[in-house]
């Protein structure tokens, strides 16, 4: 039945496409330090990753030990961006309502501090369609995406085995695997088809559009 199918989604290159404000908030954090990265460094590859891990590789190529005070002034620099959210990316319109319609749950499971996350989907007037909200503390204490599916799978009382995580990242399908958690990589995101069939994606999907069918296609009988 669908109505016991869990969906457990990421937001930065899923369903928000945040990576120039993700970008632009580290760069400022990083000036703030004294460093300023090369403008031709696009840096595609912080958007998904909890920041900590970010943050340490980036002040890493100088030795310094500041990672507190980098996540602190990166949140500043996000918080101010609030009124002006990152946009949900193109082709979304009418999907995550569809997938309720259908019966299915949503659950957001992000890496993003969960506060700011929330206030995403407010923005965007998708709160009311998700189940439950999975995501970092603002120290970015439970980060991984592993724990993060966990504490999803827990506290709903969701069977791994009725659930899939819908992600853009290696992250997001390492997580799922970890939780015996069907995974579904999304194409439009910053991953690409590469990281995801590396990172065993048990299948792909080009388009938000297209996301109920695979869905579907996932869950049916042999």
């Amino acid at each position: 039945m669908a109505d016991d199918i869990a969906v457990l989604l990421d937001m930065d290159g899923t369903l928000i496409d945040s990576r120039d404000t993700v970008v632009g908030c580290m760069r400022a954090a990083l000036r703030d330090l004294g460093y300023e990265l090369p403008p031709e460094e696009t840096l595609d590859w912080i958007v998904g990753p909890p920041l900590v891990d970010t943050i340490g590789v980036l002040l890493g190529r100088y030795g310094d030990a500041r990672g507190a005070e980098c996540l602190a002034g990166y949140r500043r620099h996000y918080a101010g961006h609030m009124a002006d959210p990152s946009p949900l990316f193109p082709g979304f319109e009418g999907v995550l309502e569809g997938l309720v319609a259908e019966g299915r749950r949503l659950y957001l499971a992000t890496s993003k501090a969960l506060p700011f996350a929330r206030a995403l989907l407010d923005a965007h007037g998708l709160s009311s369609l998700f189940s439950g909200f999975y995501g970092a503390d603002m120290d970015d204490r439970n980060s991984e995406k592993p724990e993060i599916i966990a504490a999803a799978l827990r506290e709903q009382r969701i069977d791994p085995s009725r659930a899939v995580m819908v992600g853009d990242r290696l992250y997001d399908i390492a997580g799922a695997k970890a939780n015996r958690v069907r995974s579904l990589g999304v194409l439009w995101g910053y991953g690409g088809r590469a990281e995801l069939t590396a990172a065993g994606a048990d299948a792909l999907v080009e388009r938000p559009a297209d996301l109920p069918a695979a869905i579907a296609a996932m869950f049916q009988p042999a």
